[in-house]
């Protein structure tokens, strides 16, 4: 049944995925009042006369952010087979986890040779969000696949 409560989860971290896509990854300030953030493309910098600049493209940034959310909404139509949804969303939790740990280091990257600040937003919250609910998602599907095996020792 699609209207099983981790569809529900997987849907929520697909969209708390997609949010994190758009616009600035992370936000960073120097002493000298430039601006740095990651976005999709790569790292950016800004200065005082509002000139961008591509400073370095971070491909694993760019896969993980696009391949997270690609593999969170298949998740949701793989609802007939809950063993490799199980799998699937299992996988999916290691990726968000290798992308929270890709993004700490592009942060230390980003400190140490920038000298720059980590901003605080709404950013940082998504990925905590994510994970929450592919957690969750997990939890759900094997609850499902113990009920199932349950009524079949009962046949």
């Amino acid at each position: 049944m699609i209207q099983r409560i981790q569809s529900l989860y997987l849907l929520m971290t697909t969209l708390f995925s997609t949010l994190f896509l758009w616009g600035k990854i992370l936000r960073f300030k120097d002493d000298l009042h430039n601006q740095f953030y990651i976005k999709l493309g790569g790292i950016f910098k800004v200065t005082d006369s509002a000139v961008t600049e591509n400073i370095e493209k971070v491909i694993p940034v760019t896969f993980l952010l696009l391949l997270i959310p690609l593999v969170s909404f298949i998740t949701i139509f793989v609802f007939k087979n809950r063993k490799l949804q199980m799998k699937i969303t299992a996988g999916l939790t290691g990726l968000i986890i290798i992308m929270v740990i890709v993004l700490a280091v592009c942060s230390f990257y980003m400190i140490r040779n920038f000298n720059a600040v980590l901003s605080p937003g709404i950013n940082l919250i998504l990925p905590v969000l994510m994970l929450i609910c592919a957690f969750l998602a997990y939890r759900g599907i094997r609850k499902d696949e113990e009920l199932v095996r349950s009524f079949d020792r009962l046949r």
